[in-house]
């Protein structure tokens, strides 16, 4: 049995590609559109419980509202805004910079991990953007921060960075607040 186990960790070492990565359930965000981000965990570090998520905001995202998990503490961190923004009449200075969600997944196991936020137009229509995320285990941690280089995929890193294509705001001539008023719906019957 040791062998098996010492030729899989062998095997999983030598072809990280084979690991399934903390990815984003969405492949698309619209610039100036509230998004609700789910982060997916398939797995600890090596056969290790996942006890941390920490998720690293970059500029250009704002209004972030990271969803309470059943089982989990959650927590924030907040600094300056690169682009500060108003939001009824307030101009908004600081903001969340990186979520980090405390609780235990075991290894076996898969979850999702949830925020909300704005996609603005600081951030390029065409490119993606790289969402970090950093896995905490007792004694490791998977950091799945890698950033490709010009001419380099996802594929080529071991670590990359979970990240969503920018799409062009729908509304170019128009008020942004009124963008995201349709997609309330009308659940009054329930």
């Amino acid at each position: 049995m040791k062998t098996t186990l010492m030729t899989l960790a062998a095997l999983a070492l030598s072809a990280p590609a084979a690991f399934a990565h903390a990815t984003l359930e969405q492949s698309e965000v619209t610039q100036n559109v509230r998004e609700r981000m789910v982060v997916r965990i398939p797995h600890g570090c090596g056969d290790e419980a996942t006890l941390r998520v920490r998720v690293a905001i970059p500029d250009g995202i704002n209004a972030v509202q990271p969803m309470v998990k059943a089982g989990w503490d959650l927590s924030v961190v907040t600094g300056p805004l690169a682009e500060p923004y108003h939001s009824h009449g307030t101009e908004i200075t600081e903001g969340v910079r990186e979520i980090i969600w405390e609780g235990h997944l075991p290894d076996a196991f898969y979850d999702e991990f949830v925020f909300r936020a704005r996609f603005t137009e600081a951030l390029p229509a065409g490119e993606l953007v790289h969402i970090p995320v950093v896995q905490e285990c007792a004694d490791g941690a998977a950091r799945w921060i890698e950033i490709p280089e010009e001419g380099k995929t996802r594929s080529d890193y071991a670590y990359p960075a979970p990240a969503v294509m920018v799409l062009p705001a729908a509304d170019h001539g128009h008020s942004h607040g009124h963008s995201h008023s349709h997609s309330h719906g009308h659940s009054h019957g329930n």
